[in-house]
């Protein structure tokens, strides 16, 4: 009898797949010729081709290099600060031009946001949160996807987002934002208190030393509802005892217009500079280097909260960064252009925003600030603008004479977490760049100065920089 067609196409298929396994076998078998059992290999997953970390928005690439470090037209006003040395600084991408009062009121705006939100919360308004009202947890988890509606007619929604305002007597005729109450939480891992000899961990006795302990700033409201920053001492017994919290008013200093610049009239610009929307593009100023270092942390968040795969954190720039990135890929420059003249002959026009002559601010088409990206129309070698002029600004460095000495030759700087009961003279920033009063001396690359971390001017602001992943050839 003849067999049914059905069983000659097993046979057929039966035989095909006796094949394909001689031949899957004979090829595991070259395989593991090429990946010896109980070898140590390279992972499959690691490739060749490189690591390249996606650019930020706003952001250039600054490739490693090696440069000389220092200011190289010496003044005879400041001596023993214009010694140079050679030094090398690793990748890093940094934002192409200062930080915009646009960009800065989306940080005042956020931190307004989150105060409404736990406002309406604690008015019964459970649409705001992710979490269950009746939890016992301390923590809120705000629904940020659930806009608040502030024409709510709601007597008590209503009250709840006036205590953002000003009313009363304090209401001038327009609804102003509250700026007292633009305060920003947030907590910080102390490295510096991790590195102390005293503080390490011992991994016999799976513990820290009997008399290890952290000295941190912490900040809380007092009896009388006032925000008090102190230094505590706190015995460590786990890394969580290395964070602490920092709760500080993120809102600019608009009153260092008239505060700073004594017997001027500069009112309209007190009241409108960071409000107004012709002033959107401008550089913001009246911030301190704590209200930037803020400033940085929140952009982290805003990023991390949103990406699934998590960055480097932005962060102010050190002291090398900022004079590597200024001179570009010549590294001996003196300005962030080509040659020693602050004057472009050619053309005729001032390469930046500084003060020529005694009490002659308008000759470079500025008075004080300029909107970003107004000099220099074609950037430095690195892509960035307004790197001399306009406006100095702010690094991560410590300011203190003798740092350039004792800093290593590789990604120099200096750190120190000044705490709210270290003397004044141990708050001191470096300060880059020059600004719209300054004269050239003060616009050069490698010029150092500095100013107090907790004080605001209206002629220092700040870029972010974010360390590159990997490396770059």
């Amino acid at each position: 009898m003849n067999a049914f067609p059905f069983d000659r196409l097993t046979i057929k298929i039966s035989n095909y797949m006796n094949k394909l396994f001689v031949i899957i076998a004979s090829v595991l078998l070259v395989t593991s010729c090429n990946r010896p059992v109980g070898e140590l290999a390279t992972s499959p997953n690691s490739s060749k081709m490189g690591f390249s970390d996606t650019k930020p928005l706003g952001m250039q690439l600054i490739k490693k290099g090696t440069f000389m470090m220092g200011a190289h037209m010496p003044n005879g006003m400041f001596p023993g600060r214009e010694a140079t040395r050679q030094v090398t600084v690793e990748s890093f991408f940094m934002d192409e031009a200062e930080i915009t009062n646009d960009q800065y009121r989306q940080f005042v705006l956020w931190v307004r946001d989150s105060i409404a939100y736990r406002e309406l919360i604690n008015v019964g308004r459970y649409e705001y949160m992710i979490d269950d009202p009746d939890s016992e947890s301390d923590s809120i988890r705000i629904r940020w996807s659930q806009r608040i509606r502030w024409n709510d007619r709601d007597e008590d929604v209503q009250e709840a987002l006036s205590t953002l305002y000003y009313s009363g007597r304090d209401d001038l005729g327009t609804r102003q934002l509250n700026a007292a109450r633009m305060i920003y939480r947030y907590e910080i891992f102390n490295y510096d208190q991790v590195s102390l000899p005293r503080n390490q961990f011992n991994y016999i006795t799976n513990s820290y030393p009997e008399g290890a302990y952290v000295s941190v700033d912490t900040t809380y409201y007092d009896d009388n509802n006032h925000l008090v920053t102190r230094t505590i001492n706190r015995k460590l017994t786990n890394r969580q005892d290395f964070y602490s919290t920092k709760m500080l008013n993120i809102y600019p200093d608009t009153l260092t217009w008239t505060r700073d610049i004594r017997f001027s009239y500069n009112d309209p610009k007190m009241k409108m500079y960071f409000s107004d929307p012709n002033y959107t593009d401008y550089p913001v100023v009246g911030v301190s280097w704590e209200q930037a270092q803020a400033f940085c942390h929140w952009r982290t968040e805003l990023y991390n909260n949103t990406h699934k795969v998590k960055v480097e954190p932005y962060r102010l720039p050190t002291e090398a960064e900022w004079e590597f990135a200024a001179k570009g890929r010549d590294k001996d420059a003196i300005y962030p252009w080509k040659g020693n003249k602050v004057i472009d002959e050619q053309k005729n026009c001032y390469l930046a925003n500084f003060k020529q002559e005694r009490g002659n601010y308008v000759n470079d088409a500025g008075v004080t600030t300029k909107p970003v990206k107004s000099y220099n129309i074609v950037p430095n070698a690195n892509g960035l603008y307004d790197m001399a002029g306009n406006v100095a600004e702010w690094t991560s460095t410590a300011y203190f004479g003798t740092t350039n000495m004792i800093t290593a030759d590789i990604n120099p700087n200096f750190e120190y977490n000044a705490r709210a009961d270290d003397p004044v003279h141990m708050k001191r920033k470096v300060v880059k760049g020059g600004s719209w009063k300054d004269i050239p001396y003060f616009l050069q690359s490698g010029t150092r100065t500095y100013e107090y971390q907790h004080v605001s001017r209206p002629y220092i602001g700040f870029r972010c920089v974010r360390s590159y992943r990997g490396d770059i050839k």
